[in-house]
């Protein structure tokens, strides 16, 4: 059902989804990379440093 819709999707249909797709990769993975570092794993070497650090930050008042 969804794929002949999909099929029969007008050009201007078709673009719309392509931008789509674009917007959603620029979101997920560029903006990740660039503006979002894994600060976890920069700053602390091991799992227990990192699972300490977590749990100091959840439950300070």
């Amino acid at each position: 059902m969804y794929v002949d819709g999909f099929k029969h999707l007008s050009t201007l249909g078709k673009t719309l989804w392509i931008i789509i797709f674009i917007k959603l990769f620029i979101m997920f993975f560029i903006l990740k990379l660039f503006f979002f570092p894994n600060v976890l794993k920069r700053d602390f070497k091991t799992n227990e440093e990192r699972s300490k650090y977590i749990i100091h930050e959840l439950t300070k008042n």
